[in-house]
């Protein structure tokens, strides 16, 4: 465990004690996370980290182990590092999306690739959160809990889901119970990110939305946490959900200084 920062090296030494309350979830049948990560020291911590709140894991240590995986059990959510041997992780990260068994399970990017640049690139391959290393355990836990609250629907998109809305704006049509989104009767592929984004300001059309609101309703994320993230995440999630809706896309306004506001595009 040399060179590890001291909360990774006392997760580590944690796992070697055999802590956890994984027993107990295995039997509440917790939700199950695949974490893909070729260094076996991360990969642990992050096993021990995520199985101590309840959840079941499994590792896989190359691409290609993480594809078998995948198809063999299709997960909650998937934790994944982006500099994989063989098969690296943003190739994964594009047969997930563009597999329609795989594209809505959450992926969270766990990678030691920090650059701007380099993190606008992994949303942009569909990642729906982005997480560097080193990174904090506790952040981990609380960024995972507010992915899989996200994708069991909690807030005012899944109440929609439930009561089997449909939104329009002109030739666009979202279907929230389905989660499908057509444009002049053409399926758009979205992610989930981006679906709930996309919801989110149409539900609330005509009204500007901050981007703390936004994380807060298409991330699952709460108003303080929301204030301390790096609201950039919105705006490349917006660039891409535009370019994806080719005209429509220019419905989505920003408001400078403040978010985004969904007009009709028969306003």
């Amino acid at each position: 465990m040399t060179g590890l920062p001291s909360a990774w090296a006392e997760g580590l030494a944690a796992v070697e004690a055999g802590g956890g309350n994984s027993e107990e979830a295995a039997e509440e049948a917790a939700a199950r996370i695949l974490v893909v990560e070729d260094e076996a020291e991360i990969a642990a911590l992050v096993a021990y980290q995520l199985t101590r709140e309840g959840y079941r894991v499994e590792t896989a240590p190359t691409g290609s182990a993480a594809l078998d995986a995948l198809y063999r059990d299709l997960p909650d959510l998937l934790v994944l590092d982006r500099m994989l041997p063989g098969v690296s992780g943003d190739d994964v990260l594009k047969s997930v999306r563009g597999d329609p068994a795989t594209r809505d399970v959450p992926v969270l990017v766990l990678t030691a690739k920090r650059e701007q640049g380099e993190r606008i690139e992994g949303l942009e391959l569909g990642a729906d959160d982005y997480l560097t290393k080193p990174f904090s355990p506790r952040e981990l836990v609380l960024r995972v809990d507010a992915m899989l609250r996200r994708a069991r629907g909690d807030g005012s998109v899944a109440a929609a889901a439930r009561g089997g809305r449909i939104l329009r704006a002109g030739e666009l049509r979202v279907d929230v119970g389905a989660h499908v989104v057509t444009l002049r009767e053409e399926e758009i592929q979205l992610t989930p990110t981006e679906f709930r984004l996309l919801a989110t300001l149409m539900q609330r059309r005509g009204r500007t939305q901050s981007r703390q609101r936004l994380l807060a309703e298409a991330w699952g994320i709460d108003h303080r946490s929301a204030d301390r993230m790096h609201t950039r995440t919105v705006d490349m999630h917006v660039r891409r959900l535009r370019g994806k809706l080719g005209v429509a896309g220019e419905c989505i306004e920003t408001v400078r200084g403040f978010g985004y506001r969904f007009r009709s595009q028969a306003d």
